[in-house]
């Protein structure tokens, strides 16, 4: 089984994508996460510098790995709740950093970790009953 790092962000991602052995989500997880260290470090210091700004592609390399641990077509069809929850937190936080506003950037990425790992887990039991047939 794979080990989640400690990490401070996507505790919920990290921990269900190392329970199901999605390592490529755990590693676009653990990549993100650092990414969302930087960020949260530059919102609070109240910079503008490239640590602010690197966040949202790392988000975006998890929602692909995500989508390709779930598999495309049930992230576009039964999955597509999971997706819708997953952007809309995405969006939120990319709308906190474009603020600068570190309270809505911590809810947000709440958010998002717990749709992340939803996803993750209904994915995942979707991916082992499919494989189980």
């Amino acid at each position: 089984m794979l080990e989640p790092r400690a990490n401070e962000f996507l505790p919920l991602t990290s921990g269900a994508a190392a329970r199901a052995g999605a390592g490529a989500v755990l590693l676009r997880a653990q990549e993100a996460d650092v990414a969302a260290g930087a960020c949260w470090t530059a919102l609070i210091a109240g910079c503008a510098n490239a640590g602010r700004w690197g966040l949202a592609p790392r988000l975006r390399q998890l929602s692909e790995a995500t989508s390709e641990y779930v598999g495309t077509r049930w992230w576009s069809t039964e999955g597509v709740s999971h997706r819708n929850r997953v952007a809309g937190a995405q969006g939120q936080i990319e709308d906190a950093i474009a603020e600068g506003d570190g309270q809505e950037f911590a809810k947000a990425f709440s958010d998002y970790d717990n749709a992340m790992a939803s996803a993750v887990v209904c994915g995942g039991r979707h991916r082992a009953e499919k494989q189980a047939q």
